[in-house]
C-alpha cells in the first residue's frame, strides 16, 4: 500500500528544490499542461491549494473557479513565498492522506510536477514521484479489462489526467474506441498534442 504521505513531502521537496532555481524566464515560461498558466501560476495553485485544503477554503473545488481565485490571490508573490507556504501546510496535507484510498492533492502535485518538467524540458519526472499514482488510479480506470501492458507506464499516467492528446494516444494503436480513449481522461479529451520527454 502507497504511504500517500511520503509521495506528498517527495514531490514537495523535489517541486521545491527545482523552482528555486528558476529564472524569470522559466517562471514565466507557458505551461502546456495547463496552457492558462505560466510556471510561476502553478507553483502558485501548488500553494494554494494546500492551503484551501487545510483553512477549509474548498467552495467550488476543484472548478477553475477555485483554482483561478487562489492562484490569483498568488500572481504578484515571489516563489520563495509560495515554496514556503506550500511547506508551512505540508504536515496538515499529510495528515489527511491516512487511510485515504483516492488523495487527490497528492496526486494534484504529482501530475503538476510532471507538467513543469515537461513545460521546462527537464525530461521525464523520476518514477517514484508518479508510479505510485498510476498504481492507484489505473484500476479504477481500466477496471477488470486490467491495464494494458504494452503502453508505456509515463505516457498512461499522463494520459489518464488528460496530459495527452486524442491523436497521441490514438498512436499507442490499442483497441480502444476514440470514445473509450476519451473516458480514460479524467479532466476529459485535449486536441492539443502535449510536449513527450
Amino acid at each position: 500500500m502507497t504511504d500517500w504521505g511520503v509521495l506528498y513531502r517527495h514531490n514537495v521537496a523535489a517541486v521545491s528544490a527545482l523552482a528555486g532555481d528558476l529564472t524569470d524566464e522559466q517562471l514565466g515560461t507557458t505551461v502546456p499542461g495547463t496552457p492558462a498558466w505560466r510556471v510561476h501560476d502553478v507553483l502558485a495553485h501548488l500553494a494554494g491549494g494546500a492551503s484551501d485544503a487545510v483553512t477549509g477554503r474548498m467552495d467550488g473545488a476543484p472548478t477553475p473557479e477555485w483554482t483561478s481565485r487562489h492562484v490569483s490571490e498568488r500572481q504578484q508573490l515571489p516563489v520563495s513565498d509560495l515554496l514556503a507556504e506550500l511547506d508551512t501546510h505540508q504536515d496538515a496535507i499529510v495528515e489527511t492522506t491516512v487511510d485515504n484510498p483516492r488523495p487527490a492533492i497528492v496526486w494534484d502535485i504529482s501530475v503538476h510536477h510532471a507538467d513543469l518538467h515537461e513545460a521546462l524540458g527537464l525530461g521525464m519526472l523520476p518514477e517514484g514521484l508518479w508510479a505510485p499514482v498510476l498504481a492507484g488510479v489505473a484500476p479504477m480506470k481500466f477496471g477488470t479489462a486490467g491495464v494494458p501492458e504494452d503502453v508505456d507506464r509515463y505516457e498512461l499516467f499522463r494520459a489518464i489526467f488528460s496530459r495527452r492528446s486524442r491523436t497521441q494516444m490514438q498512436a499507442w494503436g490499442l483497441p480502444l474506441s476514440p470514445e473509450q480513449l476519451d473516458e480514460l481522461c479524467i479532466f476529459g479529451p485535449r486536441e492539443d498534442d502535449q510536449p513527450l520527454p
